[in-house]
């Protein structure tokens, strides 16, 4: 589609980490140069889980702002704003709320799921419920074509695009409807098997320098049932395979499967080859992420002048909502 919009935000709720690269950062630097992308630090999002304690939500978002940067992403070619810098978000959000029905809520499968999984906070709060309906504006206020999303948020895109049909039908079209960009999101394991996440303490960020990389992989876990160098492993149940899947070249991933499961290497040279892989493609995003550190006001200007140019565009799109809505 010429000239189609993508759209797509993180939360600042912790520090970027790997995870955040490989499953949307890498993928939004490669469609900045396919479409008009708008990308955004999620700062209002954070506050659905981490609103009684938000100390740590400045130095989240200067993190995440100059990872943004960092790996690439260019404000020539894509407008990088913050959410909270551009109210219109709040007021849309208002309006859709207004009529979007409860049950439509409820069954968003992560409404429950992180429920089940975030037991230590009291997520039983509107903003918890409605923070797809937040979601849904912060999409169609720019008029997005598409939302690059792995398979599983694939709900939270239809629910985006039900409430635009419904806005729609009640007073007139005013925005298209959002489509998901299926991206393939790699398997993204943490240091000890479970996803990569800060909440387990077991991610590589990326404000790591290379060797702490290093020195995390060394212990990272393999295949459990490899107790010693002589037993043959099992490179499908191992993380460290999960990245060399990743980040090492074909010759070597054939290597490392073949030679895994007769015990012909082992789990310590098995990660130095994986290590020098990972580190191929990451120092230069590291090296970039310590000069950025040392410019947090050049990094802020950029997001201020995204900000504004973001909030153009959405003051265009309120006063077609509230002309629609009859609200002038």
């Amino acid at each position: 589609m010429a000239n189609a919009r993508v759209l797509s935000g993180i939360r600042s709720s912790g520090a970027l980490h790997l995870g955040n690269y490989l499953g949307a950062l890498r993928n939004w630097r490669e469609l900045q140069h396919q479409y008009e992308c708008y990308y955004f630090i999620a700062d209002w999002h954070a506050l659905t889980t981490d609103y009684a304690d938000t100390d740590a939500l400045k130095a989240n978002m200067l993190d995440n702002m100059a990872g943004f940067l960092a790996v690439g992403l260019d404000p020539e070619q894509c407008t990088l704003f913050i959410q909270s810098r551009v109210p219109e978000h709040a007021e849309l959000h208002l309006l859709l709320s207004m009529f979007t029905p409860v049950p439509w809520l409820e069954r968003v499968p992560s409404y429950k799921e992180q429920q089940q999984q975030i037991k230590e906070k009291d997520l039983t709060t509107y903003g918890f419920l409605g923070y797809p309906v937040l979601q849904t504006a912060d999409i169609i206020m720019y008029k997005a074509n598409y939302v690059p999303v792995g398979i599983d948020q694939v709900p939270h895109i239809e629910l985006s695009r039900d409430i635009v049909r419904r806005f729609n039908h009640l007073y007139k079209p005013v925005f298209p409807e959002p489509q998901p960009l299926l991206t393939e999101t790699p398997k993204v394991p943490g240091l000890d098997g479970r996803k990569m996440s800060k909440s387990y303490n077991n991610a590589i960020y990326l404000t790591d320098a290379p060797e702490e990389i290093e020195r995390k992989i060394r212990v990272m876990m393999t295949d459990p049932a490899r107790k010693r160098r002589s037993d043959p492993g099992n490179p499908e149940v191992c993380p460290v395979f999960d990245f060399h899947k990743i980040f090492s070249p074909q010759e070597t991933i054939a290597l490392v499967d073949r030679e895994c499961r007769t015990a012909g290497i082992g789990c310590i040279d098995c990660k130095k080859m994986m290590s020098t892989h990972l580190l191929q493609e990451m120092r230069p995003i590291l090296g970039k992420r310590r000069e950025l550190e040392a410019r947090p006001q050049e990094v802020l200007a950029v997001f201020e002048a995204g900000s504004k140019k973001a909030q153009h565009t959405a003051q265009a799109t309120m006063a077609e909502v509230r002309q629609a809505m009859k609200l002038v």
